[in-house]
């Protein structure tokens, strides 16, 4: 089993949802993804296993610089992907991924559904 997190240790929910991994017996890869953001091929690959159809469904759209860069007005699939490769805070997270399967950790008791 390929398990792994993105993970923000300063999130709470990301720190939950580790802790609800750990408390399965489950010890996923860690990825910070604030030090090691994920390419564009990544977080559309990223989307598809979530069955997200909009990028925006994996941003948060009250960070400010989504606010800085009007990405509320941006039409564009790929620049709106292409803002998540250069400004990881924009990513929603936890996200957790488990073989070709994922999901978002808000609550984390939903990563549950892909274990």
């Amino acid at each position: 089993m390929s398990l792994s997190i993105y993970h923000n240790p300063r999130c709470s929910k990301s720190r939950e949802t580790l802790a609800l991994l750990e408390a399965q017996g489950l010890n996923p890869e860690i990825i910070k993804y604030l030090d090691t953001p994920p390419d564009a091929n990544q977080i559309r690959t990223l989307l598809a296993q979530l069955s997200m159809s909009s990028a925006r469904q994996l941003m948060r759209t009250k960070e400010a610089i989504y606010a800085e860069l009007n990405l509320a007005d941006e039409q564009d699939e790929t620049a709106l992907i292409e803002a998540m490769v250069a400004n990881p805070k924009l990513i929603e997270r936890p996200i957790v991924v488990n073989g070709n399967q994922a999901a978002l950790g808000r609550p984390p008791e939903q990563v549950l559904d892909i274990l």
